[in-house]
């Protein structure tokens, strides 16, 4: 085969086995996420605005979440399954947002599928440290999209990033890394106050 052949067949093979090779990653994202029965972690969350913090993240599949900021930040998210709780202590402020508004909300699934129809890949890159994806609910524009940030050995989830509704765009670095671990069920409910709830969306 001359070297006009060999170049030609390389330029029509290569979309091919790169397109091959990108759905077999989309996979294995799909499979990661979809097999986590339980995750727990400590985080340092960065925004541009310039505000640090860190704290604790546990997970248990499928939609119970619980984020515990440090000091001085006073604020805990519990999501129980039903509702997102975000409790402001310091402005003893009591919040329920629905999991559809929280980009982040779709790592708590045991369904998720990376197929255009409800979850939209928008961007996708793989070096040989780490791999990313961006990713959009398709099903509701009002949610900014979220990148995915995975270890490649091991395959973990090890970042995710987005832009909050005020336009602060946020990353959330994960270490201390635990996962499939016994989670007391506690951690996941959240004890209302006598206070009045301040509802975003029921």
């Amino acid at each position: 085969m001359n070297k006009f052949l060999t170049g030609l067949m390389a330029l029509i093979l290569f979309p091919t086995v790169a397109a091959a090779q990108k759905a077999g990653d989309i996979e294995k994202i799909e499979n990661y996420l979809n097999n986590i029965k339980t995750l727990k972690a400590s985080f340092v969350q960065v925004a541009s605005n310039a505000n640090t913090s860190e704290g604790r993240l546990y997970i248990a599949k499928p939609n119970k979440i619980r984020m515990e900021y440090d000091a001085p930040v006073d604020v805990t998210i519990v999501g129980d399954g039903d509702f997102i709780v975000y409790n402001d202590k310091e402005l003893d402020q009591v919040t329920h947002i629905d999991y559809d508004d929280v980009p982040a909300s779709l790592i708590l699934a045991n369904d998720i599928k990376i197929d255009g129809k409800n979850i939209k890949l928008l961007d996708f890159y793989k070096d040989a440290g780490t791999t990313e994806a961006v990713l959009e609910y398709k099903v509701n524009g009002e949610t900014s999209p979220i990148t995915l940030i995975f270890s490649n050995s091991p395959f973990e989830l090890k970042q995710w990033k987005l832009v909050d509704p005020q336009g602060v765009e946020i990353s959330v670095s994960l270490y201390n890394y635990e996962q499939d671990i016994p989670l007391e069920e506690s951690l996941f409910k959240f004890k209302e106050s006598k206070n009045p709830l301040q509802r975003r969306r029921g």
